[in-house]
């Protein structure tokens, strides 16, 4: 399939593998949870290496007493998951940068009809626009990068609805990662901001049934990490 340039399908072997056993009927619970924490982990060595950059933060000294030039990261970095399934990737994520960062989250889900995003939680550090404030004044306490986490995009609306508030959050760059999304959802969610916007995946499958899930997809993944049925 030809998609956007923004959107990065792993090809790592092992990442596949993984993929095609969280795709799995009889995987359990404990293994699916284990699943996605690796899968994430891999996604997000390949988006960090070209997203982030590196730069020198200082000196230190070695056990020898050899002093060196130590290195951190230069972007400002704040990790977002999408409530309730993304917080199963959130640790994997985490565990990759060498300092901790803000992690906000954000609650949507979708109604079952209309499978619109619905939103129930938002606690990123901002106030919406009103009229005693300019739409347009700057907002300091923006990450400059976004990691928005989220392990399935099916029709891409609540994915769409996340980086509409990143972007009004004032964020410069949103980095979604996903273990897997439908072909449409995807396209719907970087249509949102093209130019903002970069998607790492596992795999992209074709379509979504009526119901709005993917085919063949893994299920619901947010019910299959928590033993709980969502809404």
């Amino acid at each position: 399939m030809s998609l956007p340039s923004s959107i990065r399908i792993s090809s790592h072997p092992c990442l596949q593998a993984k993929l095609s056993l969280l795709r799995s009927q009889s995987t359990t619970t404990r293994e699916t949870r284990t699943l996605v924490t690796e899968i994430s982990t891999i996604l997000g060595v390949e988006a960090f290496a070209t997203g982030l950059k590196a730069n020198k933060s200082g000196t230190d000294k070695t056990p020898l007493g050899i002093e060196y030039e130590t290195q951190g990261i230069e972007n400002d970095v704040a990790i977002v998951p999408i409530l309730r399934s993304g917080l199963g990737m959130v640790d994997a994520i985490n565990d990759l940068l060498p300092t901790s960062v803000p992690i906000y989250h954000l609650g949507l889900f979708r109604e079952r009809v209309t499978l619109q995003p619905v939103e129930y939680y938002n606690n990123l550090p901002f106030q919406r626009p009103s009229t005693a404030t300019s739409p347009s004044a700057p907002n300091t306490a923006a990450a400059s990068i976004a990691v928005l986490l989220d392990p399935i995009i099916a029709t891409g609306a609540t994915a769409e609805a996340a980086i509409h508030l990143l972007r009004e959050w004032g964020v410069q760059k949103v980095v979604m990662i996903s273990v897997l999304g439908s072909e449409g959802g995807v396209r719907r969610a970087v249509d949102a901001w093209p130019e903002g916007v970069e998607m790492w995946l596992g795999a992209v499958d074709k379509q979504c049934n009526e119901r709005g899930m993917i085919v063949p997809g893994l299920g619901d993944i947010g019910d299959r990490l928590f033993v709980a049925i969502g809404k």
